[in-house]
């Protein structure tokens, strides 16, 4: 599904996204649209502009994370203000891609949004990581008293914090796409969290994040 209210660009996106294979649900151009018509069609990812006439992205983005079977949500935005892009993340967004970016970019982006990913334009990741670290309520130390992780765990869990996708941890730790899967869904089930955004936001607040 995508949300913008600029009907030459909203089409846009729907014909690359048609052209590329894939099913384009529905489209809106307002906020409190986009949530009923969501309600109705119940699209499994949603590209979303933070700038419509009648309600903030950011409070669309909230309003799809407490519907039943909640879509992922990528924004797609002219802004790269560091507010924007941390208001979005906090409501529930999964990744964040300016408007600048290249039809492949977007499309990569929309694939690995599908997949679970937190995407991020280049650059936005650091500052995500950074902001959500000096802002975490709990101190680092936090983790050591939480559920036990393997070594290995904490080492994929790191690398999805950074946003790399499973084949890109597989390449980068020597191991089969299906190992690196099975360390993602044990965290998930230790620390009883429910998808890779979830993960990346545990991994920020107890300081396995790190830094490039």
């Amino acid at each position: 599904m995508v949300v913008d209210d600029h009907p030459m660009w909203r089409d846009g996106v729907a014909r690359d996204l048609t052209e590329a294979g894939y099913e384009v649900v529905a489209t809106a151009g307002e906020g409190r649209q986009a949530l009923r018509i969501a309600a109705a069609v119940r699209p499994d990812v949603v590209v979303l502009d933070l700038q419509l006439p009648d309600l903030p992205g950011v409070e669309v983005a909230r309003g799809l994370g407490v519907s039943e079977n909640p879509p992922r949500v990528l924004v797609l935005s002219a802004s790269a203000e560091h507010a924007d892009v941390l208001e979005a993340v906090k409501a529930g967004a999964s990744g964040y891609l300016v408007k600048s970016a290249s039809r492949e970019d977007f499309l990569n982006a929309v694939r690995r949004t599908a997949e679970g990913d937190a995407v991020f334009t280049p650059g936005l990741a650091g500052l995500v990581l950074g902001e959500y670290r000096r802002l975490a309520a709990q101190p680092p130390s936090a983790a050591a008293d939480g559920p036990r992780l393997t070594d290995r765990e904490t080492e994929v869990l790191r690398l999805v914090a950074k946003g790399l996708s499973y084949r890109q941890i597989a390449e980068r730790l020597v191991l089969s796409h299906r190992t690196v899967q099975n360390h993602v869904q044990n965290t998930l089930s230790k620390l009883q969290l429910h998808n890779r955004v979830e993960l990346v936001r545990y991994a920020i607040e107890n300081g396995l994040a790190e830094l490039d």
